[in-house]
């Protein structure tokens, strides 16, 4: 039977934060209708698996699926193709690309864009990139390896007779290709600057300045271009300090040298890139195309969240009105026996500190609790303040091998040992880990309250729930296909099966 997908969804409404799945289809009925009449008729979706949009910003089904498929999202597990878990994971994942577009787009609007440190990052970025499209298209390339160097290594340096199979051939010629590729890697400094002009300032990067040292300062010239030390001066103090951590001897100088020689590699391959014209190139424009886009959303976020940084005050206030969420109390696992009389519970709870009996066996032969023969009074983690106020005292007061009790509760006397304890955790906001805790979750509640302004206000956001639907139906069915076709006689996944098989039962 044909599973339907996502039949429920409800598409994002402005103001809506996050994506919820509703309880029944009549519902999400009544939440289009009234949320049409409210804001107006949609525009059709466009073609394609553009599944929402964000001022003119497109949300591609693929890009959710590029995201749900790795493990790099944080808090989210990869559930398999054709699951109903893989929706919900889905929609969550398409409320963050949404989240991440409206502070894009609110950057923009800021100009953000403009920003000297942004503009450094995507300069630096477009250089890296193009300078590996250079050298690996026009210096290095294909690096080929012939049978006769195969055969001629195998001679040299293999045992007389030894077989020349696949995986060895495939080790000789990856160990020649990685020596080809280092020889050109060596020539290639001298190549790059045949006919460039370079000039370096050592004492414009000097450790001795470093203190009065401006940004502006000029620390190389390249080609036409200008090496400023605000843009090399963390990678070169960080060789420096590296090397001199390494050795005690080394000269700081060198290392920075070193890594300043590097990056004037970078901007040379860069340039000889731009006259190839690999800035056309379609694999260069789609990464830095991303990268745009994702270094200006972590720049912006990163700086609304500095603006949002609470006061000492604002923190503690915070703190007491969410200590319920914030603060996770003692666990205690706890072991307990419960009869119907003090005098019952008495007699054995003597018996037990005498060493006559165990609470194990206390709970199985005495125990009144429906389940004691089976688990022997376990019950498991006990959350402080979770169970009937005079156990709970008693529980929480006990010391370990100690035998609490008798209590009444309930009608029944209990006697209870505690197994194991879990420490109460962001309880106290002196302690560094708790204010840490708090501040994080502070300055989160901050942004999302941001995040919501912008989607109420600023820039409109667009669910095309059809279109999501019809593309998370069309890989459940292809899984469902799929998974026919490798219970069919004859094909891979079976053959598959059966050489396993006979490798395990030769």
């Amino acid at each position: 039977m044909r599973r339907e997908y996502l039949k429920y969804l409800l598409p994002l409404a402005l103001g809506a934060c996050p994506l919820v799945v509703l309880a029944d289809a009549q519902s999400k009925v009544a939440t289009n209708e009234a949320e049409s009449a409210a804001v107006g008729q949609k525009a059709p979706a466009p073609s394609g698996d553009v599944v929402a949009r964000v001022g003119d910003q497109d949300i591609h089904f693929s890009e959710i699926n590029t995201m749900l498929n790795s493990s790099a999202v944080v808090g989210l597990s990869i559930p398999a193709l054709g699951s109903p878990e893989r929706d919900t994971v889905r929609i969550t994942l398409l409320d963050k690309i949404v989240s991440a577009n409206l502070i894009y787009l609110d950057a923009l609007r800021k100009g953000m864009d403009r920003d000297p440190e942004y503009r450094h990052d995507m300069q630096r970025f477009e250089n890296a990139i193009l300078a590996d499209l250079y050298y690996r298209e026009h210096l290095v390339g294909e690096v080929e390896v012939s049978e006769a160097e195969i055969q001629a290594h195998l001679k040299e340096n293999i045992v007389e007779g030894t077989e020349l199979s696949e995986e060895l051939r495939a080790s000789i010629e990856a160990m020649l290709r990685k020596r080809k590729v280092e020889a050109r890697q060596a020539e290639l400094r001298g190549t790059l600057r045949e006919d460039a002009e370079v000039s370096v300032y050592q004492n414009n990067f000097s450790p001795e300045g470093d203190a009065g040292r401006e940004d502006a300062v000029v620390v190389a010239e390249v080609g036409g271009e200008t090496i400023t030390w605000r843009e090399v001066k963390d990678r070169l103090i960080a060789a420096g300090k590296g090397a001199v951590r390494r050795d005690p001897l080394a000269m700081e100088l060198d290392a920075r040298l070193s890594a300043l020689q590097g990056e004037i590699d970078i901007r040379l391959l860069a340039q000889r890139a731009r006259g190839a014209g690999l800035e056309s190139d379609p694999a260069y424009q789609k990464r830095v195309d991303e990268y745009r886009k994702t270094r200006l959303i972590n720049l912006h976020r990163s700086r609304l969240a500095s603006g949002m940084e609470p006061g000492e005050k604002e923190l503690e206030a915070y703190f007491e009105a969410n200590r319920a969420e914030i603060s996770i109390p003692e666990f205690r696992k706890v072991q307990m026996v419960m009869v119907k009389t003090e005098e019952e519970a008495r007699s054995l709870k003597a018996e037990i500190e005498a060493g006559d009996l165990t609470m194990y066996q206390a709970a199985s032969e005495h125990s009144v609790a429906p389940d004691a023969k089976q688990n022997l009074g376990e019950l498991g983690w006990i959350a402080q303040g979770k169970t009937k106020p005079q156990l709970d005292q008693v529980i929480f007061a006990l010391q370990p091998d100690e035998i609490g009790g008798p209590v009444e509760a309930g009608g029944l006397w209990h006697l209870m040992t505690v197994q194991d304890v879990r420490d109460a955790q962001y309880a106290d906001l002196d302690e560094p880990a708790t204010r840490k805790q708090v501040r994080r979750r502070y300055i989160h509640e901050k942004l999302n309250d941001y995040v919501v302004e912008l989607r109420k206000n600023e820039f409109p956001v667009q669910v095309y729930e059809d279109v999501l639907i019809r593309l998370a139906q069309q890989e459940a069915d292809m899984v469902k296909t799929l998974s026919a076709q490798s219970r069919e006689p004859g094909s891979v996944t079976q053959e598959r099966i059966r050489e396993m098989q006979k490798l395990l039962n030769p």
